[in-house]
């Protein structure tokens, strides 16, 4: 009987009619995500030029100390205007964001990369040139949810944000690698053809020409990522992938009342910008760091590299057990951050050899460096995923402007206090691990919930 099939309790008058939404997966955000993802490999690069090649700057350049941690303080600065580029994502959407972004980006290496031979003019404009690349910062390392929600499934989301926020860190780990291999060292040590060491001193000329010729090459692969974004990069799909990818978002002022009256988001946000804000200034100068355990450029720069290839490789696959294992986003942060501060507890006591008389080797620093890295890097997407779960309806690109914008806070603050205390950098390695330490415990008494998850696994159903 017909009547036999009915439910026997009809909704009432009171529940809301929820609309059908049509859904669709297209096969082109693969190349939207690939596009995303280079111009953030190359933002990563750019802001991480200098760091790993310090002692060839300074001779170049004569830059000092200073100088080189200014040069690094330019990307956390370029987050001060923030809440333009939050307003602007939000309001025009991510292809017009991306444009602006992605016009800095081709201006400041454009700059940084003009022959001039007056030193003190070159000075500024290499400074000009990385404040234009950090005012990307706040478009390239806000937009990956927001790119994942609008065009992916939900069982892909946590991948996409994996990819294209930790490509950024992929980018500043090539500097590391390709920086110090390129540009030779003010005092070099090469092998002989008779086998023995010898100490080459490279000349100043030469050195200033293979630097050139690096700005070169990053201002030239900028130049044709802008010039493909121009051509074709949609702010979003026909059909949108998920439910929640088509539901209403709060407004922009309502967004910020929002989360800064959420108490749990506040946890969590400080939980993510201490330690990735910390860790991002110290691998920046990880060169200077290095160099009273008598590491050499080169050493410093592969550890800084697989340090951070380490930490993309693991999120990205983190991100992937994500996705297919749903509602387990703290326990992976918890298991994460207790890895971090375990290895950055070791690093700090190795450096501190003279008093712990732990062994100092290359082999223990390349260790806790890579251990580190690829628990504090791999918890990014996570952390991102938290959020925007956290405080759903927030908009996503408007959720981690704000967290992004912390962590560059706290990064901006550490390379200022570097600044003004550049000779004895064992304060660095005790923040780094404080840093660690604090977040876990933050993440300990945090309350998950998943009201984006409920809404496209039980709502779309």
């Amino acid at each position: 009987l017909s009547s036999e099939r009915e439910p026997l309790l009809g909704p009432t008058q009171s529940e809301p009619s929820i609309q059908p939404v049509y859904s669709r997966v297209y096969g082109r955000r693969w190349l939207v995500l690939t596009l995303f993802s280079l111009l953030g490999f190359m933002q990563g690069m750019v802001w991480n030029s200098w760091g790993p090649i310090q002692n060839s700057a300074k001779r170049a350049f004569e830059f000092s100390s200073t100088d080189i941690a200014l040069l690094v303080l330019w990307g956390p600065v370029g987050f001060c205007p923030w809440l333009l580029f939050m307003w602007l994502m939000d309001k025009k959407g991510l292809r017009s964001s991306l444009l602006l972004a992605t016009f800095f980006m081709v201006l400041g290496s454009g700059l940084r990369s003009l022959p001039i031979t007056s030193l003190q003019v070159r000075r500024w404009l290499i400074h000009g040139g990385q404040l234009l690349n950090g005012l990307a910062g706040p478009t390239i390392m806000s937009a990956p949810p927001l790119l994942s929600t609008t065009w992916f499934a939900p069982d892909q989301r946590a991948t996409a944000t994996a990819v294209a926020s930790l490509v950024g860190y992929l980018g500043s780990a090539c500097s590391f690698l390709f920086g110090p291999l390129l540009v030779p060292a003010p005092n070099e040590t090469t092998i002989s053809p008779s086998l023995f060491n010898q100490v080459v001193n490279w000349d100043t000329n030469h050195i200033r020409d293979r630097i050139q010729l690096v700005l070169y090459a990053e201002f030239a692969m900028i130049a044709v990522l802008f010039t493909a974004v121009l051509l074709y990069f949609p702010s979003r799909p026909p059909l949108p992938p998920s439910v929640a990818a088509a539901s209403q978002r709060l407004s922009y002022r309502s967004s910020i009342c929002r989360m800064l009256s959420n108490l749990r988001f506040i946890m969590i946000a400080l939980a993510y910008s201490i330690p990735t804000g910390v860790v991002a200034g110290w691998s920046g100068v990880l060169d200077m760091i290095l160099t009273p355990a008598r590491v050499s450029q080169v050493d410093a720069g592969w550890i800084g590299f697989w340090s951070t290839v380490g930490g993309c490789v693991f999120g990205v696959a983190m991100a992937r057990f994500a996705d297919s294992i749903r509602g387990m986003l703290k326990l992976i942060l918890v298991l994460m951050l207790a890895g971090a501060s375990l290895a950055a507890t070791w690093f700090t006591l190795t450096c501190l050899s003279s008093v712990t008389h732990l062994p100092l080797t290359k082999a223990t620093l390349y260790t806790s460096c890579i251990l580190l890295g690829i628990f504090i890097n791999s918890s990014i997407p996570i952390f991102f995923e938290l959020f925007i779960e956290t405080v759903y309806p927030v908009p996503e690109g408007i959720t981690c402007g704000v967290v992004t914008f912390l962590g560059n806070l706290f990064t901006g603050l550490l390379l200022f206090f570097l600044t003004c205390y550049p000779t004895d950098l064992t304060w660095l390695n005790w923040c780094l691990t404080g840093s660690c330490v604090f977040s876990l415990l933050l993440i300990l008494f945090f309350r998950e919930s998943y009201d984006r998850l409920y809404l496209d696994v039980f709502v779309s159903v």
